[in-house]
């Protein structure tokens, strides 16, 4: 079981493609959402990755400042179907602010989040900073959260 930071050129053939089909299963499959599931944001991006056995159950891009937005920003936020109801969603977005607060000593986050998981994002301290629009047939929120020192 561990939890791991990659840039792109560092993802092993096998483990892009457990990443990228995962991401498929759970966005594109699951959700019935047809669009294009990969861009050019992946290239630019920290990918934090959480396996067991070999097997990624888990998984959250993390976007550099001024790539998608003006700040930095985290994006999908997935757990395997299997791997649900463990804590995991959790653990994965407390990685995932940690390494951008701590490793680009970010002021902010940002993300685009599906409405349904709001209430979870808020959890983490993040607040809405848009209206809900529609997002290839999904309803989304923008959310932002700010540094502070507790």
């Amino acid at each position: 079981m561990n939890w791991n930071t990659y840039q792109f050129d560092e993802l092993a053939a096998r483990k892009l493609y457990e990443v990228l089909k995962l991401r498929v299963d759970v966005f594109v499959v699951e959700q019935n959402c047809p669009y294009p599931e990969l861009g050019d944001l992946d290239q630019q991006s920290i990918h934090l990755v959480y396996s067991e056995d070999d097997e990624v159950l888990a998984y959250a891009r993390l976007v550099p400042a001024d790539v998608k937005y003006e700040l930095p920003s985290i994006g999908r936020v997935i757990v395997r179907k299997d791997a649900r109801g463990r804590g995991l969603a959790k653990e994965l977005l407390e990685k995932s602010i940690e390494y951008i607060f701590k490793e680009w000593n970010a002021p902010s986050i940002q993300l685009q989040g599906q409405v349904y998981l709001q209430e979870f994002y808020q959890s983490f301290g993040f607040e809405p900073v848009s209206d809900s629009y529609d997002e290839d047939g999904i309803p989304h929120v923008d959310m932002k959260l700010t540094y502070s020192k507790m």
